[in-house]
């Protein structure tokens, strides 16, 4: 049977790379699936302007929306103000965890207004950095939030009153695990290299039989998460971050 893949696009934004999003376009058409886009409602971070704005961006976008794609609003304006890894430390910095509820209701607030301004609506968060907190929680929740796109795990869980639906851990051993189960592949497209395109091109060829759309992804019932599970949650992101510190070393 094989785990279930759904895929999800981060740093979706007017300028971004569009040749690299066209790449993965292609890749979903052939594998007969529509992906989550994390859409930053006002970015300001430099490293996300990759090419020309376009001014038909949020056209686009409601086009794809008729085609099936599933959008999560991805922070606010993806600038990272804090040294905190929150409740999912898989870095150490973050656009929320650490600041005060009333400022993070305030940046959410102002990003769903935007995106909403522009026809996207949405319930669904995906932090930049995967970094949030309990206030983060509690403010999306205030707003009518009720996904979000984060966590460890083989399927969809509920906790704090919010829908969780997992990313992989390890993509290799996610799409060679023979057990059922559901996750999520992370994809950046604006930084793809050449080879980067060939590995991916590779995976779908490979296993493009156990990717599902998001949309399917979303109707799965959730499981509830109790203590032992958040804490394995918390210990193996931190893992995994200091891992990925000592190899980049």
């Amino acid at each position: 049977m094989g785990m279930k893949i759904a895929v999800r696009m981060d740093d979706i934004t007017p300028d971004m790379n569009w040749e690299n999003f066209y790449f993965f376009q292609e890749l979903f058409k052939k594998a007969n699936i529509t992906p989550l886009l994390g859409i930053v409602p006002e970015n300001r971070d430099e490293k996300l302007h990759c090419g020309q704005s376009r001014e038909d961006f949020y056209e686009v976008m409601k086009e794809l929306e008729q085609a099936g794609y599933c959008f999560a609003m991805h922070g606010c304006y993806h600038l990272y103000t804090t040294k905190r890894g929150g409740r999912f430390p898989l870095n150490n910095y973050s656009e929320f965890a650490g600041l005060p509820y009333e400022q993070q209701k305030e940046m959410l607030s102002f990003g769903k207004e935007t995106l909403k301004a522009h026809g996207i609506e949405t319930d669904i968060f995906m932090a930049p950095a995967h970094s949030y907190d309990k206030n983060t929680l509690k403010a999306l929740k205030e707003l009518g939030f009720t996904r979000i796109t984060d966590g460890f795990g083989n399927a969809p869980y509920r906790e704090s009153g919010i829908v969780f639906y997992p990313i992989s851990f390890l993509l290799k051993n996610s799409l060679k695990r023979e057990r059922g189960g559901l996750t999520t592949m992370v994809v950046h497209a604006n930084t793809l290299t050449k080879a980067d395109k060939e590995r991916y091109e590779r995976i779908f060829d490979e296993y493009g039989k156990n990717m599902i759309s998001y949309s399917a992804y979303l109707e799965a019932a959730p499981l509830k998460r109790h203590f032992w599970g958040r804490a394995g949650e918390y210990l193996l992101a931190k893992a995994k971050f200091l891992l990925v510190r000592v190899r980049s070393r």
